[in-house]
Parts: C-alpha cells; structure tokens; sequence
C-alpha cells in the first residue's frame, strides 16, 4: 500500500505575515481543489499534516473529499527560517541553494538541513509507527523538508536537483512496506494512483 508525502501548492505571499501563517492563494486552493476530486484521494484513510497554515488548508480540502479529517504533528514543519525572516523570491532561491549545499551548517541561522532532515523523518516514522501496512496515509507539508524526507527515503544525499519542481503542490509516493519512493515528484493533480 502507499504513503504520500504532498506539499502545499502556490500561497498568498505578505511580508508583513510570519510565512507559517501565510495561507493557500486562490491558484494554490483551485489546484488543491482539483486533487481533491481524484481517486486516489478517496483511497485515504489517514492525512497527518505539519501546523502551519497553508499545509493546513491543503489537508483539509483533502480530508473534506475523504470524510476523515486530519490531525496535525508540530514537527512536521518547514525548515526553520525564522532568523532572516522575509526574503525576496530571488534571495530564498540563492538561500535555498545555500542550504541544500551545506547541510551540515546553518545559513544565516536558519536550521541547518541535516537537523531539519532528522527532524521530520522522526516525525513521520513516528506516524508510521502507529499506522498499519493496509492503509493508504497522506503526509502534507512541505518543499523543503518533503525533499529531505525524500532523499532519506531514497537513501540519496541532501541535494537541491532532488527538490520539487515548480515551487508546491507536488507528491511522491512511497511503499508502506520497505519505504521505499516508488514515484518522484508529480504535480497533485495530476498523479494517478497506484494499483496496490
């Protein structure tokens, strides 16, 4: 059976707004909306998402269309970016670059990717633990750890070519059983399932 780990697609962006708080925009609910019409989302039994708001709002149009619910894992954030607040897309993409890079150190006193990546494969295996084989779970979250998880999962290095293309609303699937990614990243949208 399968595991998924979806991250948030497009966000209303406000520097005045701690990015946590920051919500889904209008193109990022529409797609969210869209996935949330497929098969394979009523195949659900479980969506577990981190607490930040955008991740919220894409589970719970998710758990809407599978009549579930989600619960939410402190841990499952995003990287902890806190201590350069805002930065202009151009900036994050150099930052980003940075700290895929160096995943041993810490940008400016963002989280280093190394602690990030501990962290949210802690997280999820903890979820896992108390999940059974047979039953279909969606992780929501996002970019940026969702791509450490995978590279664990993968047993790959920390790097930026393994990111999400497209900045949001992706998946990758990963078998329940072994762990193991059995579909790279894919738009929500358009990802079709899997047959076990």
């Amino acid at each position: 059976m399968f595991g998924l780990y979806i991250t948030h697609p497009q966000v209303r962006i406000d520097p005045d707004v701690p990015v946590p708080q920051w919500g889904l925009s209008d193109i990022g609910a529409q797609r969210a909306r869209a996935a949330s019409a497929l098969p394979w989302v009523r195949q659900l039994r479980r969506i577990v998402s981190s607490a930040e708001v955008k991740a919220m709002e894409t589970a719970a149009i998710l758990a809407e269309a599978t009549g579930i619910g989600y619960e939410t894992v402190e841990a499952m954030h995003e990287n902890d970016r806190s201590a350069t607040g805002f930065l202009p897309p151009e900036e994050f993409e150099k930052a980003a670059d940075w700290f895929f890079a160096h995943p041993g150190e810490s940008f400016r006193g963002w989280e280093k990717a190394v602690d990030a990546q501990r962290r949210i494969v802690s997280a999820v295996e903890t979820a896992l633990d108390r999940h059974g084989l047979s039953s279909p779970i969606a992780f929501v979250g996002h970019g940026g750890v969702g791509t450490l998880l995978k590279c664990h999962l993968a047993g790959l290095p920390i790097a930026r070519n393994r990111d999400q293309p497209g900045g949001g609303g992706n998946l990758f699937a990963f078998s329940l059983a072994d762990r193991r990614v059995t579909c790279d990243w894919t738009p929500m949208e358009n990802w079709q399932g899997v047959d076990h």
